[in-house]
Parts: C-alpha cells; structure tokens; sequence
C-alpha cells in the first residue's frame, strides 16, 4: 500500500553519505562543524554528480554551534562544488535537526516549490562554544565603543580576574537543572526498565553495528574524512559482563542505571541525505532508494514531570493515526538510542494501556514490535551521536536497507533535548 496523498508529488530519498563518526576530543579534534559538514555535502556532490547544479536548498544545522556560525549551511555549501544559487538554511532542533530539515525540505518537494534538496547536520563536541561571563562581554562591548582614555577605564571599573573564567555550554536542560542523562535515569525509575535489559539493548547495538561493518553495508555510505574510514566507537568485543562492571554515570548511588556503556558517547562527525521529486531523479539517472511519505513532530510537558524523552512515543502514535497504520506494519524500525533505557521505556509506554488511553487518547495500546527489526544495522549507542547528523544517517540507512530489501516500509523515531521527537515513515512499495 502506498500511502502518498492525491495532489502531492512522491519524495524520493535519492541516498544519504556521511563521515565516519568519532568520539570526542579524538581525531576530529581539530575539525570545525564547518569542516565536517563541507566534507559531507561535497561527497554528496561528487557521489551523485551535482558539481555546478543549482540545488532547491540545503537545510542543515549543529546543536553545539559558535556565533560565527551564523548561516553554518550557506556557509558549508559554498566550500562544495554546488553551484552558488543554491540557497542555504540553517535550523536547529536539537537531536532531531537532521529529521526535521528532510521533512521540511520534503514538504516543499511534495507541493511543487522546489524539486531537490540536501538535508543534513553536523556536530562537534570537541571544539565547544567557550566564552566569558556576561558582566566581562559587556565590559568588552563597553571598551569597544569607548573614545576616551577615562571612558576606557570606566568600562573596567570594578573589574575582578573572576570574571575572566570562561563558560562551557553546559549539559543540562535550562528549564530543569537536570542533564538529559539524569532526566533519561528518572524515566528509568519511572517505567522499571533494569540495568541487566538496557546492557542487553547496548550490547545488541554494538554487535549488530559491527557486522553491518564488516558485511560492507556501511561502504558506500561512509566516505573517509581528516585520515579516519571507520567510526571509531563500535566495540565489536562487547560483552554483557564488561558492561555490567561499569558504573554508574549519573545517579551514582546503588539505584543508578545509566553508565557510558548504555549510553550515547559525546561525538563529532556529520551526515547528509540527498531528496528530490521523482521526475528530478529520473532526468539525472539518480537511484531512488525509498520514498519519504510522512513525518511528524511533538513535545511533552517535561518541565511538569513528563519523561523529557517519552515525545516519540506521541509523535509515531500520532503518526500511525495519520497514516492509518499499525505500529507493527514495519519492516524495518529505527529508534535512536539516546539511551538504552529511552528506548525501552518507549517501547513499554507503547505496550502499556494506562499511557496510551490517558496520555496517546487510545482505546488500545499500541502493542510490542519485532525486537529483531530494530536498529538492524546498529544506532547511536554503538556508532555515535553528533547531535544535528542522527537523522541524516537514519534516513540514509534506512532508505539503503528498504532498496536492498526491494520492497516495504520503516519507521524512524528520535528523541530531542527540550521535550521533543520527531518521527518518519520510509517506504519502497
């Protein structure tokens, strides 16, 4: 069944490319969002011939970004080969960035605005936005407009050495105090999802990740970057015992779950996925791996005590009422694993009547999905997390994994800072 809507062009996923991702302060310590996120859309350009070709857009973004980044996708497509004409957006939407700029960009696509468009994301954890305290910055911005020697030293009245400690972006959600990782051990404890099943989904991420490596499956998606050819976070030795002995990362007490083992790594690297409208491929000899047909964005109420990270559970329920489907009408599932316990705890609120009657508004639950559908090839536990390129990469496995497949349908979950998730469906009929 092909669920495109009368009146709306098909959107096709032409394919996505990405580099490999690596752990932070690591090999691309040196490497600027600008960097990775140039290297990207240029293996872009050279795998599917665009050199001087006038894309619709490129839309990209960074969550961890500098000020001087301020239009970081205009910037990034003017070190490629694409011809100038092509305008640049930068968004930002946490963890869903990548996702949501293909669904946008796939919007205009389906009613005719533009035929092609590039949507990705980069993202650095190794070269943070570091700066000064706001009483310093606004002493400089006093110094600057300063004409006078007694205006200059009037800008610097009061001054103390204090003020010159620099500020890190800090890791945690402004409107709580608690970083994503504490909100993800409260959803833990809230839906009792054990330490034991979280090193289960962790340690299936890694092996599932390391053979879709060795089988080539990543070959023609990964193109090498900065001397690096392999994301360097896959742990194709993992054991379930090495991943019991880690502690805990952030409930440090007895009760805590979460540890680096069942957790995403901070990483850099960047991810792209090539749309287009079908006639637009066609008239290049461009494959079309999959079709995008539909996407969806919601938010919780974490700040009143939602699970900061339960918004996909909303978005794919509200997705499935819009596409009329089940949630087990898939082949193919990809859940970003922020954390081993996100995962499972939206898994469970799926299955659980109680959530989906009060908080989904269904009469039935959702139900359970094939544990051996989801993350086929591995995800963000194993390969890594640069915030803004997730979904770039998820839509490019995807779209490879339903054309390899010859037929059928996936689903794409993501959970974002701030409440949010982002959902797509993906499909080959």
């Amino acid at each position: 069944m092909s669920m495109t809507t009368t009146g709306l062009r098909r959107v096709a996923i032409v394919g996505g490319l990405r580099i490999p991702f690596c752990r932070a302060n690591g090999p691309y310590s040196d490497q600027s969002n600008l960097d990775m996120l140039a290297a990207t859309l240029q293996g872009l350009v050279k795998r599917y011939q665009l050199a001087g070709v006038a894309l619709g857009e490129v839309v990209a973004g960074a969550v961890t970004s500098h000020s001087k980044d301020w239009n970081l996708a205009r910037e990034a497509l003017l070190s490629t080969d694409l011809s100038p004409h092509t305008p640049g957006i930068t968004l930002q939407q946490a963890c869903g960035t990548s996702l949501q700029a293909a669904l946008m960009s796939a919007a205009k696509i389906a009613t005719g605005q533009i035929d092609s468009a590039i949507a990705a994301g980069s993202d650095t954890a190794s070269d943070p936005p570091i700066v000064f305290s706001k009483r310093f910055s606004q002493r400089l911005i006093k110094l600057q407009k300063a004409r006078t020697l007694s205006e200059r030293l009037e800008a610097f009245k009061g001054f103390s050495p204090a003020e010159l400690s620099p500020q890190a972006p800090r890791n945690s959600e402004p409107r709580t105090g608690l970083s994503m990782g504490e909100h993800a051990e409260r959803m833990a404890r809230e839906w009792a999802i054990p330490r034991e099943a979280q090193d289960r989904l962790a340690l299936a991420s890694h092996e599932n990740a390391s053979r879709a490596w060795d089988s080539g499956f990543f070959d023609d998606l990964v193109i090498p970057h900065a001397g690096v050819v392999r994301d360097n976070n896959v742990r194709p030795d993992s054991s379930l015992e090495q991943l019991a002995k880690l502690k805990p990362a952030f409930d440090k007490s007895s009760n805590g779950t979460l540890t680096a083992g069942n957790s995403t790594p901070l990483t850099d690297g960047a991810a792209g996925v090539l749309l287009a409208s079908e006639e637009w491929a066609r008239a290049r000899n461009l494959p079309v791996l999959a079709w995008l047909v539909a996407g969806r964005t919601a938010a919780v109420d974490f700040v009143n005590d939602e699970g900061l990270l339960m918004a996909p559970t909303v978005a794919v329920s509200e997705l499935l009422e819009q596409t009329g489907l089940a949630l087990q009408d898939f082949d193919f599932y990809e859940i970003h694993e922020a954390f081993a316990a996100q995962v499972l705890a939206n898994l469970k609120a799926w299955n659980d009547p109680a959530y989906c009657r009060e908080r989904l508004g269904r009469q039935q639950p959702l139900g359970e999905i094939d544990l051996s559908k989801l993350n086929v090839n591995g995800s963000s536990i194993a390969l890594g997390h640069p915030f803004a390129a997730t979904g770039a990469r998820i839509i490019g496995t995807l779209a490879k994994l339903l054309h390899e497949r010859g037929s059928g349908r996936g689903l794409i979950s993501v959970c974002t800072a701030g409440g949010m998730g982002v959902a797509a469906i993906l499909e080959r009929p």
